[in-house]
């Protein structure tokens, strides 16, 4: 893929120095070959390693030298970086963390804690009431924009700098202010809002005295909660009690981890145990928990009941635990919280906002630097001609505040009002309705994303399956030829509803059928038949589902109603599983007439169609890991004895397992190319004494101390040969409405997509394929499991010799490249059409954010839609939150809020490019509009002898700058250049916009010619012009420039807006209606003549009427590419 890049060991990271140190002192000593590997430097050339002693001795060097630090690195940029450490250690104070320690947690004993626990409530503020004002003058003026301001409007105070009315300079920099800070705090005050709105959830807390009502931010350690079905769960829990009599409950943690699987969970025995809920305060109990960590996937504790005889202790494991953000999913749940408010994991794994700066506004802080730069070489070429004469310091500073104007101070409330506008028209766009700008100050960003980081579950999917193909070998089932398999299952239990059942009617109705059938072709179809009952039957059987029916709970959170008196019928029942896909396949079987009824931990039992109930005893359970990729179930028949082994799998895992075919390997992988999801189902009947032996050897292997995994795969691995294929299924997982058509228009745009999940690798796979996020024609590296730097050179070694694939890597193998190799993993990756990164952790997600900002300088966009994509959506350039069925958590912390994944080609094809494309020109105006008439003063002040005298003084300059100008400048915000129909129809039009071409040094050079020209001409003119009086010279010229301005607006505008002709014409009518108040500056009776008027015309003509030609000329025969589209 990219063969010239060399692979060196990554040097960022602190304890990988000190790693290879300790490896340089120690390497001669190795005698092993493969650990010396481990501890080279790996180069990607395959000739061998190059010697290592330049790497490793040129380190502490090159450290050094970036290290040194002088006075011009302070000029460039280094006194921010000191304010913005300052800043960080003044929040670092505040902020202060304290120690994390294990703590002992007793029941409904809050007041026991020894300690002081943070409070739980959310909150996404950025500051306090304390920090707000400090913090956003220091956002405001740490832009050199705003700190040069700052700096003149001061130096107005000093008499001998004092150059016109203080309020010239401090009006337009108090308004800036307020204008920021009235934004800043709305958005703050909507934060605070929605966070209120969380916070203030009522969950039941179980004391003494019973039930009572307590705001989520009101939880503390120790309180015991009750938690309802589909209710969130507030804080870091240890699972007490269930209604549910099994003792255990489903939980969703799609909002923690990303997975769609529904998690089982287990109340502590010895509480689930006590026979009411109130007995849990009679008790002297109290749980031990290790101290806060970032892990989800564990936990280690103790549960310790004090005042049984013997005392109880219990060890607890994640299945004990429920953690913050999660959704109970079956039963009501009762909890004794242990971490609560930043110290939930859930919070632990998040990151805190942090203040956007849009690319824009960098690139115009880089172009005020220059402009700065130019109005100080101006300045000391007026005192060089002027000769450097008596105090030409003082002189100096005088013609740097006079030529002030041509940093305009407006620049800022202008994008500023623009950026609210474009905030509100996104807000108003009926096409993508629900979307709300949580950020309004960076929606230029969102025409300039070259990089889509998205996460699956729920944003790219609905998280809904539907089995959509039954394939048996020889016959293949698809939705529209269902009816013949449901035809099937009656007949087959037919008969044996005609002996057993009582009433004859279903007797008679279910044997008809199966006459005929024999009739017309007995063998062939019996064959079928027996296939496809078993083929159901074994679908309907090996699975983790459980069938749950809603129960009335009574006040004390205990269901009510015996077992006996429950509710079965269908529409009472819903499946829980740890698997969407189990949960369709179990629907499905319902669907053609095999119905799972119940379940509990040693059994279930399926209806029949004739309404028999057929029970089967579980004897073992093999639930599905990544590793083994399988599940499966050994059951006994209540009716008849029989003991069958049925499994389940992943075709890879499953093709060595099964009997041979011919069919299973072709048909996976048509189905697998229809975005279907597949398993291979089989069966292998047992005798008693097969099983007893089995039972034995596995007793034994899990009773084992040492290697109990691998002993225990192994006995389980002896039953699982020369299994009965029966057939391989196919199920949907949904995707969102239009997710096809919108990667492909995101695609088409020049941006790349990456695809960052907490799921499994398979399912990651398959949506990837099924979405068309990876074209049919590509091929995909998935990137084996790696767990040393020699591997993961190998690796990537392996992944640089293919060409145009996309790459599936997992998180663990990512953690490894990063940590030897990670620029040249970004690097390779990069070049990918396609990334998928499976197995994430929500800060894993982050953290490849925030290394594709840092290795390619692109701009980034992530979008998600649960609490494990907060991370990556804050560290995202511009972060995009769906607000759906599974919460609000990312909607709220992002800077954009949709409602559907498709909403997101509108937002960047058009809203993207309308924002980007007219701050662009906004800016660039106004910066034309103050250089106008920084180059008329120039020119007035070469012709007077270099006097530092401003030509306009107090109103007109105010004046100028707001009233006669602001209004047409600012409907530019209106214009546009494209319709939104085009953009979205040629997406390609999005590329050249991550260019940057819009706003750069070249168009920036552009205004300031033809500033300088017509600043000249219209100076010049009005010097050449008049006759007898100076106040004639500003009148003309004054006048004429006020017509230049409305004119290049004019200019400007691609498509009109009628607020845009309102807005100039308006602009006239306020400067003609004005001159009759203005006679302090101008001459009335002088502007009411005839050659005032043919003066300002002719001044207005040569300054404008050339670039309408140079224009009209450019369009002619060089149109911009979207000119060509629109034509």
């Amino acid at each position: 893929m990219a063969d010239s890049i060399p692979l060196n060991p990554v040097r960022k990271n602190s304890k990988l120095i000190a790693y290879y140190n300790s490896a340089r002192h120690s390497r001669y000593s190795l005698e092993d070959e493969p650990s010396n590997l481990d501890e080279m430097p790996l180069m990607m050339s395959e000739e061998g390693f190059e010697n290592d002693e330049s790497d490793y001795q040129t380190l502490p060097r090159a450290r050094v030298n970036r290290r040194q630090r002088g006075l011009g690195w302070f000029l460039c940029g280094g006194w921010r970086v000191l304010c913005g450490s300052c800043f960080d250690c003044l929040l670092h104070v505040f902020r202060r963390k304290k120690t994390l320690k294990a703590r002992t947690v007793w029941l409904g004993c809050p007041e026991k804690c020894e300690e002081k626990y943070p409070k739980n409530g959310i909150k996404n503020q950025k500051y306090n009431i304390f920090t707000f004002v400090p913090g956003v003058l220091y956002q405001q003026f740490k832009f050199f924009l705003n700190l040069y301001f700052l700096v003149v409007a001061c130096s107005q105070f000093v008499p001998s700098l004092k150059i016109g009315y203080l309020y010239t300079y401090w009006a337009p920099l108090g308004f800036v202010m307020a204008v920021t800070m009235a934004r800043e705090a709305v958005d703050e005050v909507r934060r605070y809002q929605r966070d209120k709105e969380m916070n203030s959830q009522l969950y039941s807390k179980l004391t003494v005295r019973g039930k009572i009502q307590v705001k989520s931010s009101d939880i503390q350690v120790g309180d015991l909660i009750i938690v309802e079905k589909n209710q969130r769960i507030p804080a870091d829990m240890i699972f007490m009690r269930t209604s549910e009599k099994n003792g255990s409950c489903f939980i969703r943690t799609d909002q923690l981890d990303g997975e769609t699987d529904w998690k089982l969970k287990v109340a502590v025995g010895c509480t689930q145990r006590l026979p009411a809920v109130g007995d849990l305060f009679s008790i002297s109990a109290y749980v031990y928990a290790q101290k806060p960590q970032l892990d989800i996937h564990s936990f280690e504790g103790n549960f310790t009941r004090e005042d049984a005889d013997p005392q109880v202790h219990e060890s607890l494991s994640i299945e004990n635990t429920l953690w913050a953000s999660t959704v109970v999913a079956s039963g009501t749940v009762i909890g004794v919280v242990i971490y609560t408010g930043k110290e939930t994991r859930s919070v632990l794994n998040t990151s805190f906002a942090k203040n956007k700066v849009g690319l824009l506004d960098l690139e115009l802080n880089r172009l005020t630097k220059a402009l700065f730069l130019a109005q100080v070489v101006l300045s000391v070429v007026m005192i060089a001609l002027q000769g450097f004469v008596g105090p030409w310091f003082r002189n100096l500073f005088r013609f740097i505040v006079l030529f002030s104007y041509i940093i305009p101070i407006s620049l800022r409330v202008n994008l500023d009002m623009g950026k609210s506008a474009y905030g509100w028209m996104i807000m108003k766009d009926e096409n993508i309705p629900g979307t709300v700008v949580r950020t309004s100050t960076i929606p230029e960003e969102l025409g300039r994303v070259v990089y889509l980081l998205t996460d699956k579950t729920g944003t790219l999917t609905q998280n809904e399956m539907i089995f959509k193909r039954l394939h048996l070998g020889t016959v293949s089932y698809g939705t529209d030829t269902m009816d013949e398999i449901q035809s099937l299952i009656v007949q087959s239990y037919a008969p044996v509803t005609s002996q057993t059942s009582t009433s004859g009617t279903s007797g008679t109705s279910g044997t008809t059928p199966l006459r005929k059938t024999q009739q017309s072709g007995p063998k062939v179809r019996k064959s079928v038949s027996s296939r496809v009952h078993e083929a159901v039957k074994a679908i309907a059987l090996c699975h983790n589902v459980t069938p749950v029916y809603e129960t009335h709970a009574s006040v004390n959170g205990e269901p009510e109603t015996a077992e006996a008196d429950q509710d079965f019928s269908d529409d009472n029942r819903t499946y829980q599983a740890s698997s969407p896909d189990e949960v369709a396949l179990v629907r499905w079987t319902e669907s053609v007439g095999l119905t799972l009824v119940n379940r509990d931990l040693a059994s279930l039992q399926l209806r029949t169609p004739s309404g028999q109930i057929l029970s089967y005893y579980i004897l073992q359970i093999f639930p599905f890991t990544s590793e083994s990729k399988r599940m499966g179930i050994i059951l006994r028949e209540e009716s008849t004895g029989d003991i069958t082994f049925y499994m389940k799998g992943a075709d890879v895992a499953m093709a060595s397992i099964v009997q041979y075919n011919d069919w299973l390997e072709e048909e996976c992988g048509n189905m697998a190319r229809e975005g279907l999801r597949t398993l291979v189902v089989s069966k292998k009947s047992l005798s008693e004494e097969q099983y007893q032996d089995f039972e034995n050897r596995y007793n034994q292997a899990k009773l084992s101390i040492h290697d109990r995994g691998l002993k225990v795969a192994a006995v389980v691995e002896s039953l699982e040969r020369e299994m009965e294929l029966l057939c391989l299924t196919g199920v949907e997982d949904q995707l969102q409405a239009d997710v096809r058509p919108t990667l492909e228009l995101l695609r088409n745009a020049g941006i790349k997509i990456w695809m960052l999940t907490g799921d499994k690798l398979e399912t990651a796979t398959c949506i990837a394929k099924s979405s068309h996020l990876v074209s049919r024609s590509q091929d995909i590296h998935v990137f084996r499991p790696i767990s040393s730097r020699g591997e993961a050179h190998l690796e990537l070694n392996a992944f640089r010799r293919k060409h145009d694939c996309a790459l599936v890597i997992s998180g663990d193998s990512l953690e490894v490249c990063l940590s030897y190799y990670e620029h040249e993993f970004v690097e390779l990756a990069c070049q990918c059409p396609a990334v998928v990164c499976c197995r994430c952790s929500p800060t894993q997600k982050a953290q490849i954010v925030r290394l594709l900002a840092q290795h390619t300088d692109n701009r980034t966009c992530a979008i998600g839609d649960g609490g494990n994509d907060v991370s990556m959506i804050q560290a995202a350039h511009c972060g995009i939150g769906i607000e759906g069925k599974e919460g609000k958590q990312a909607s709220l912390a992002a800077d954009f809020s949709i409602t559907q994944f498709k909403h997101i080609g509108r937002l960047l094809m058009v809203h993207g490019r309308n924002s980007y494309k007219r701050s662009a020109a906004l800016g660039q105006f106004v910066m034309h509009r103050g250089m106008i008439i920084s180059a008329m003063q120039a020119v007035f002040s070469s012709v007077f002898f270099f006097a530092s005298v401003p030509l306009y003084q107090g109103f007109l300059m105010v004046g100028y700058a707001t009233i006669y100008t602001m209004f047409p400048v600012f409907s530019l915000v209106l214009d546009q250049d494209v319709k939104p129909e085009m953009a979205l129809l040629y997406p390609e039009l999005y590329k050249d916009l991550t260019k940057g071409r819009s706003l750069s040094f070249k168009t920036f050079l552009i205004w300031v010619l033809i500033s300088v020209y017509q600043g000249g001409i219209l100076m010049y003119g009005a010097l050449v012009l008049f006759e007898s009086e100076f106040v004639h010279v500003v009148a003309i010229s004054f006048t004429a420039l006020v017509l230049t301005e409305l004119l290049m607006v004019a200019l400007t505008i691609r498509t009109w807006h009628w607020l845009m002709v309102v807005a100039e014409f308006s602009s006239l009518g306020c400067y003609l209606a004005s001159l009759a108040f203005l006679n302090e500056y101008f001459d009335l009776s002088f502007i009411t003549t005839w050659p005032f008027l043919w003066k300002v015309s002719a001044i207005t003509l040569v300054s404008c009427l050339p670039l309408y030609i140079i224009k009209y000329l450019k369009r002619k025969f060089s149109p911009p590419s979207y000119s060509k589209l629109s034509s």
